[in-house]
């Protein structure tokens, strides 16, 4: 495993009273192995449908071949779809440079635009600029009745036709949405079927924000040439000591779990900080807000998930994380940098008055800070955990992935909810549509 897991920081013994006590992690871990006995049965029974992914190779070659057709003579891919229908794309395809600050504007065509947040002035500058004979639209939504997906969609279509292109529709759009059913009505695929756009299947047991194992977040990884069957074998890496039956304290995911509910449960720590300290991690950290938060947050149970970037927020949160309320659990994860990037030269570094950075790199100071700010988090009695990449690819990205869908699976058996759905959610959509129509 490239990843590794440490929580020493976190411990009552470490830190002092902030810190999680030996007994509440051991009772919270003992929990935890009822939730993989369920994940172990429903994988031997296939009723989650996610825990197969990984072991799933059938359908890469199909993801390649529609990735490699939609880049071919692109200049441009449009992906309309909202949360997750678009963040676990997003953040594999940040390993690839993808809205990468600086790095993301040189990449070589094709461009994606991930047009996940429904803006009109955004959205009509957008179709006012494209080239749309040579863009390519990927709409996504499970349902096929995303107010937003549905909306960019038909505005999309009515750009394409303005321009005198609606015979080339076909190749221009592809869909991704549940397979048709009887007596459901899918908008989706109503509204693509006419013009005769092909449609690809999104996984009936696969919910939105835990896709990114599935064609909805792999086809943008291989329009770009990352490789996504390193992907789900990276994501096999963090289930396979579940599948092992080994004890939760040996599951990195249990661990994760247990310590969050322990800490939410005996400390009040409401607050679940991710700070990542790579600019490709980035998007991973809001992809995390929206699993954790949409999973978790039911029924006054759940822990509020806040996103953060390293070193960039040391500038900016850092002070409220220790000078403010106690009431946050913070997971800092590193990626190996030292010795990478621009070396600092000798002669220069003294002239700024910092002799010290002579023959240091970029990387060595990303890495001392992230050090630095774990051990000061940890000096202020503040419980932290640890993440550490050995490297940055496809496959520890997948392992990743997987590690905080199985924790948080797990942490939504520890508080008592249901990790799949989500009706608070629905219910706005449906005000929404309502207040749209009157």
């Amino acid at each position: 495993m490239a990843i590794v897991q440490t929580i020493d920081s976190a411990r009552e013994q470490r830190i002092g009273p902030h810190g999680v006590a030996e007994k509440a992690l051991n009772d919270a871990l003992a929990r935890a192995e009822g939730a993989l006995e369920v994940l172990r049965a429903r994988h031997a029974d296939g009723g989650l449908p996610l825990l197969r992914l990984p072991e799933t190779h059938d359908d890469l070659a199909a993801i390649r071949e529609t990735g490699r057709r939609l880049a071919e003579n692109a200049t441009d891919v449009v992906i309309l779809g909202t949360g997750g229908s678009s963040l676990g794309g997003q953040t594999l395809v940040q390993l690839a440079g993808h809205a990468v600050p600086g790095v993301g504007a040189l990449r070589a065509a094709p461009r994606l635009h991930f047009m996940d947040n429904l803006d009109a002035d955004t959205f009509a500058t957008l179709l006012a600029r494209l080239p749309h004979a040579t863009t390519r639209y990927v709409a996504i939504s499970k349902s096929g009745g995303t107010a937003e997906t549905l909306m960019q969609t038909i505005a999309a279509l009515s750009a394409v036709k303005a321009q005198g292109l609606e015979t080339r529709i076909p190749d221009i759009f592809l869909g991704l949405t549940e397979p048709a059913k009887a007596g459901k009505r899918n908008g989706l695929r109503d509204l693509l079927g006419k013009f005769h756009v092909p449609i690809l299947d999104h996984h009936t047991g696969v919910g939105g924000r835990f896709s990114a194992l599935t064609n909805v977040g792999l086809l943008p990884a291989a329009m770009l040439g990352l490789d996504v069957a390193a992907v789900r074998e990276g994501a096999g890496l963090a289930l396979a000591p579940v599948l092992a039956k080994k004890k939760a304290a040996e599951v990195p995911a249990a661990l994760g779990a247990a310590l969050a509910a322990a800490l939410a449960e005996s400390k009040g720590k409401s607050i679940s900080v991710l700070m990542a300290y790579a600019d490709r991690l980035e998007r991973f950290t809001h992809w995390y807000v929206q699993l954790w938060a949409e999973s978790l947050g039911k029924n006054g149970k759940g822990t509020t998930p806040v996103a953060a970037l390293g070193p960039v927020d040391q500038h900016s949160q850092v002070q409220l994380f220790i000078g403010g309320p106690r009431d946050k659990l913070f997971t800092v994860v590193t990626v190996a940098s030292a010795g990478r990037g621009p070396r600092m030269d000798g002669e220069l570094a003294k002239l700024a008055g910092e002799p010290d950075f002579a023959g240091k790199t970029i990387g060595d100071l990303v890495a001392a800070e992230g050090r630095a700010t774990t051990e000061t988090l940890a000096k202020n009695g503040c419980p932290v955990r640890t993440l550490h990449l050995g490297k940055l690819d496809e496959e520890t990205l997948g392992e990743l992935l997987m590690h905080f869908m199985l924790e948080t699976i797990i942490a939504a058996h520890l508080l008592g909810v249901d990790a799949f759905d989500q009706p608070s959610v629905e219910e706005g959509k449906v005000l929404a549509k309502k207040y749209l129509s009157s």
